[in-house]
C-alpha cells in the first residue's frame, strides 16, 4: 500500500548540505515527505539587503505572504524573528555553523582587536549580524564594535573584492570562497543554528524533516567527499562562473540532533538585549516561541 506523501517547502540555508544531501538520496521521501525546494526564497538571502528594513528581508517574505516554509537561521536570529511573529523555532536540534571575519589581502588589519570602528559587512539580524558583537565584544567595547548592512551571502563577497568595505562576515560556503580567492580570515569560531517554521507547521512534518536532515548528517559522516560537489547548489549566481575547488570547500554547517537546552535559549536572549536586538520582539517566552516535532 503506498504511503500518502506530506508536501512540504523547504528554503536552504545554505550554510550546510543536509538540505541537499537529503533531497538528492531520497531521504525526505523515505520520511513521508514530498519536500519543493524553496529557490526564490533561498537566493534571494544571497543577495543585497541594503535598501530593506527588518521584517522585509527575502527570508521574511513567506511570513508576509502566508506561505508555509520551512527554513532556517542563527539561533539568535530564529528566536528574535519568532519573539517578532514570524512564526515559531523549533528547539528539538540545532546546527553548528563556522564563521569568520575576513579583509583583502592589501589590508592593514590583521587582528580582531584592529577592527575597532571598522564597519563590518552583515546581513541584517542574520547569523553574518549577530556574530559580529558576540565575538568582537572579548576585543573591544560593544560601542566600537561597528556593522553596515549589506546583505546575503553573496552580497557580502562582493563588497569586499570591490573595496566597499574593509571587511566582511562570512558563512559557508563563502569562507571556503574567501580562502580560494585569497582574502585574509582576521577571526574564525562556530556559532549554533535553529530552524525557523510557521506557526501552523504539522509537528509531525517537522519531526521528518528532521530525521531526515540526521539521516544526511550520517550519509555525510560516512563519505564526506561524496557530497562536497553539491557546494555548487550554494555558490551565489554572480560567482557561478568561477571555479570552485569543491573538495576543498569542508562540511559547512553539522546537524546535531539534541534538544537546544534551556539555559541556551535564557543566554540568547540575554545578548540580544545587551546588543540592542530584541527592539522586535512582542515577546519573549520559550513556550510561546517553540513549535516542537515532539508535539
Amino acid at each position: 500500500m503506498s504511503i500518502a506523501m506530506k508536501r512540504v517547502k523547504i528554503a536552504p540555508k545554505g550554510m550546510g548540505l543536509n538540505d541537499f544531501v537529503a533531497f538528492e538520496e531520497g531521504f525526505f521521501a523515505a520520511e513521508g515527505l514530498d519536500v519543493e525546494l524553496d529557490w526564490k526564497t533561498f537566493k534571494g538571502t544571497q543577495s543585497s539587503w541594503r535598501h530593506l528594513n527588518y521584517l522585509e528581508r527575502p527570508q521574511d517574505q513567506p511570513y508576509a505572504e502566508g506561505a508555509e516554509v520551512i527554513q532556517g537561521a542563527c539561533a539568535w536570529g530564529s528566536v528574535c524573528n519568532a519573539g517578532a511573529g514570524m512564526g515559531r523555532f523549533v528547539p528539538d536540534a540545532y546546527g553548528v555553523s563556522p564563521w569568520a571575519i575576513f579583509v583583502r589581502p592589501d589590508s592593514k588589519i590583521r587582528r580582531p582587536e584592529e577592527l575597532r570602528d571598522v564597519p563590518v559587512a552583515v546581513g541584517m539580524r542574520a547569523g553574518s549580524h549577530f556574530n559580529v558583537p558576540y565575538r568582537l565584544e572579548k576585543f573591544m567595547p560593544l560601542a566600537n564594535i561597528k556593522t553596515v548592512n549589506v546583505g546575503g551571502f553573496g552580497a557580502r563577497l562582493k563588497a569586499l573584492l570591490d573595496g566597499e568595505v574593509e571587511a566582511a562576515s562570512l558563512l559557508p560556503p563563502q569562507i571556503a570562497m574567501a580562502e580560494q580567492l585569497g582574502l585574509r580570515k582576521v577571526i574564525e569560531d562556530t556559532f549554533h543554528t535553529l530552524w525557523w517554521v510557521p506557526e501552523t507547521a504539522s509537528p509531525e512534518i517537522v519531526g521528518g524533516y528532521l530525521r531526515a536532515l540526521d539521516r544526511a548528517e550520517k550519509a555525510m559522516d560516512a563519505d564526506p567527499a561524496k557530497y562536497l560537489p553539491l557546494w555548487r547548489n550554494s555558490v551565489p549566481e554572480e560567482f557561478a562562473q568561477q571555479s570552485w575547488d569543491f573538495s576543498k570547500f569542508g562540511r559547512g554547517e553539522r546537524f546535531v540532533y539534541k534538544t537546544l537546552p534551556q539555559e541556551e535559549y535564557d543566554e540568547i536572549i540575554a545578548q540580544v538585549q545587551r546588543w540592542g536586538l530584541d527592539d522586535y520582539m512582542k515577546d519573549k517566552s520559550f513556550d510561546k516561541l517553540t513549535l516542537s516535532a515532539a508535539e
